[in-house]
């Protein structure tokens, strides 16, 4: 018996001890110039690859006429119609063969992506989709069209959304005359001018493999991994990488925007300008954010205004690194009758934090729940081609996955206060509130 307890004891050590493993990332460069990271992993027989783009709604304002909307649409019509094929011809050509497609567009990026079974009966077939999705798009009037409608339709929605305001407005006032300022979805009077050939010449600029970072995770050797990065851009022009995107221009003073809104509760978003990807605090204020308002019901926020006060039902604070300076925001949502009093509390615990750090335990309780879920990250092959992804867009070390537990260690109350008191200025906040203003 002891010995049956002592196995498995052992069983579990070697197990959890493989769970926390980082993967190996292999680098290497496609002939024509993508960028392509791969991890080989024979948990399963699937493949995932994850093909990212410089071509988020930042290179909207690259197009000479600031036309915001075009980058969305660009990738988004990429599925709609391919290699003569139409959309629903693709999807049924990925659901044939079990393979699950995907696609997007944010900021900074765009991406495709497609899961797949390793037999070669269906991830070949899948991987020429998408080979053709990437390389072949058909661009037709028709889809465009339905794009455009869609696209309208999503902005004047928008419109009846708090959130949807506040969010535009408070990237609109903090960046200003930056590419992050304009929204993703476009604007009714830039969907009223955005033409296909717009889509078309972003997608020749974009779309081209300098530009690509292609991440692949799977039941694959390096030279399979190898011959299907350059399969799928092969078709692909060298073309260049998108040039460097200006530097943001910190906040001077403290503002705030009260847009009238009908409805019970106003939605608010306070911030400024925060972190690029790769800054030197960034795991002084990963870990300092965690405790002030980035670990749920285990942060201060959540303590001071839902548990104390039950002022809002979810009340949250984090960094979003980005190529250049993302945000630092704070948001919640309450009353309207209860707005000041939250307010308070808010601007009361920024300052109190800022000047006095994070208490010794909040700051071991956040050093525990960062690194003892940090193997939960890393769990599936999704969930690390998707790092792959960011890893290689960003530039970061090819070991950021390995060390960034010890990273996280590393940083003492010392760093994390004096990261604080360098990088949070709650005398310079933007403050966007969308809700009833009191009478």
């Amino acid at each position: 018996m002891v010995i049956k307890k002592s196995l498995i004891t052992l069983c579990f050590l070697v197990a959890q001890s493989m769970a926390v493993a980082s993967p190996d990332i292999q680098h290497w460069q496609t002939k024509n110039g993508a960028e392509v990271y791969f991890v080989p992993s024979n948990d399963l027989p699937m493949v995932d690859v994850r093909v990212v783009f410089d071509a988020g709604s930042a290179r909207d304002a690259e197009t000479g006429k600031n036309l915001s909307g075009t980058a969305l649409m660009t990738n988004g019509l990429l599925s709609e119609g391919a290699a003569g094929d139409d959309a629903q011809v693709l999807a049924e050509k990925f659901e044939a063969v079990g393979a699950v497609f995907g696609n997007g567009s944010l900021k900074d990026m765009a991406w495709l992506s497609v899961r797949s079974l390793r037999d070669d009966r269906y991830l070949q077939p899948a991987l020429i989709n998408l080979k053709n999705i990437i390389s072949l798009p058909d661009f037709s009037k028709g889809a465009f069209k339905r794009e455009i409608e869609r696209l309208k339709i999503s902005v004047k929605a928008g419109k009846q959304s708090p959130d949807s305001i506040a969010s535009q407005r408070f990237f609109a006032e903090l960046y200003g005359d930056h590419p992050y300022a304009q929204p993703s979805e476009g604007t009714d009077e830039s969907l009223r001018k955005i033409k296909l050939k717009h889509l078309k010449d972003f997608y020749k600029k974009y779309y081209v493999a300098k530009n690509a970072v292609i991440g692949i995770v799977g039941q694959l050797t390096t030279e399979e991994a190898k011959k299907i990065a350059m399969d799928l851009v092969s078709d692909l022009s060298a073309g260049e990488h998108a040039k460097k995107l200006p530097e943001v221009k910190a906040l001077a003073e403290s503002k705030t925007i009260h847009i009238d809104f009908p409805s019970r509760q106003s939605s608010v978003m306070m911030g400024q300008v925060g972190l690029a990807r790769g800054d030197v605090d960034y795991y002084a204020l990963y870990l300092g954010n965690h405790a002030f308002g980035g670990s749920g019901f285990g942060s201060r926020l959540m303590q001071k205004v839902r548990e104390d006060r039950g002022l809002a039902y979810s009340v949250y604070s984090y960094f979003s690194p980005m190529h250049v300076q993302g945000p630092f925001m704070i948001g919640l949502k309450t009353r309207n009758d209860q707005l000041g009093e939250a307010m308070d509390i808010i601007h009361a615990e920024l300052n109190k934090y800022v000047n006095e750090g994070p208490g010794q335990d909040e700051l071991n309780d956040s050093l525990k729940n960062i690194t003892g879920g940090f193997p939960l990250r890393i769990d599936s092959n999704k969930k690390i081609v998707e790092y792959l992804s960011v890893i290689g867009f960003y530039s970061l070390p090819l070991n950021h996955l390995d060390t960034f537990v010890g990273n996280i260690n590393q940083q003492s109350k010392k760093k994390v206060d004096e990261a604080l008191k360098r990088r949070i200025h709650p005398d310079k906040m933007l403050t966007v509130i969308v809700g009833a203003k009191n009478k």
